[in-house]
């Protein structure tokens, strides 16, 4: 987002900051399934996103408009959110679009953190995308973007019914929907790593040609928040390829001492001889 987007969507957080704390989880995921419909009613309709979001208008007249649209609609609470949204300025109707998402989104997870449940759905997230990941046929269909996104949907549901929290659920369907224009396996990492932000982690993704034992993960865990300077939370992806050692990655910053880098390395560097 540009400057202006950015402190628009900034207020409409603290807004939402605010009115999240000390209220149910089940009334704040009602809110934010709202202002996901919402933001799915301005990915369908380009020329509502272009009137919400146009400088020439007032921000009261953008928010009478929205206030227009949706009343009987959803919930007050989504209303005042998302009023709250538009009255700000925006440097594109595409900013918008992104804006309501994530306000969508950090509410879904603002309720899993109210019900104490923030972790597990962020495991959750992660252990669903290492499944679509390894296997192709299962990836392919749901990252198909000529596909219904409702039957893509119905397919993850099914695949989710019964081994995640209806968060975790209502999140990867959000993921379907290319939150934040991104892939579907792009946006699974994007909601893992605002998860952990909300519990104040950086994400380390670790990848292994065997699994650590619990007293490695929290050992490397606590190595990295030493370097960090901040929580981490673990994310182990498993490797036979890697042959040995450990790879990991914290945002930008890539440590890779596996043994497939060190034999690559090698053969490289006897190919220029």
């Amino acid at each position: 987002m540009q400057a202006a987007s950015r402190e628009s969507y900034k207020v409409a957080a603290e807004r939402l900051d605010a009115y999240v704390r000390g209220a149910e989880p089940s009334a704040v995921a009602t809110t934010a399934d709202d202002i996901l419909s919402v933001a799915a009613l301005l990915r369908r309709e380009p020329r509502l996103r272009r009137a919400l979001s146009d400088p020439a208008r007032s921000g009261e007249d953008r928010a009478a408009l929205l206030t227009g649209i949706l009343s009987g609609k959803v919930g007050r609470d989504a209303v005042d959110l998302l009023v709250a949204l538009v009255s700000g300025r925006w440097s594109a109707p595409s900013e918008l679009l992104d804006g309501a998402e994530r306000l969508g989104v950090e509410a879904l997870l603002a309720s899993a953190d109210n019900a104490g449940e923030l972790g597990e759905v962020e495991d959750e997230l992660f252990r669903f995308g290492q499944v679509v990941s390894g296997s192709g046929a299962l990836s392919n269909t749901l990252s198909d973007p000529i596909a219904p996104a409702e039957q893509r949907a119905s397919l993850a549901r099914e695949l989710l019914a019964g081994k995640a929290r209806p968060v975790t659920v209502r999140l990867v369907e959000a993921a379907l929907a290319g939150f934040g224009g991104r892939s579907f396996t792009g946006a699974l990492t994007r909601l893992v790593e605002l998860a952990a932000d909300r519990r104040d982690r950086q994400v380390a993704y670790v990848t292994v040609a065997a699994p650590l034992s619990d007293s490695e993960e929290r050992r490397l865990g606590a190595r990295l928040s030493e370097m960090y300077g901040r929580e981490v939370s673990v994310k182990q992806t498993v490797d036979p390829e890697v042959l040995g050692g450990v790879s990991v990655r914290v945002g930008s910053d890539l440590y890779d001492g596996t043994v497939l880098r060190r034999l690559n390395e090698t053969r490289n560097a006897l190919a220029k001889r």
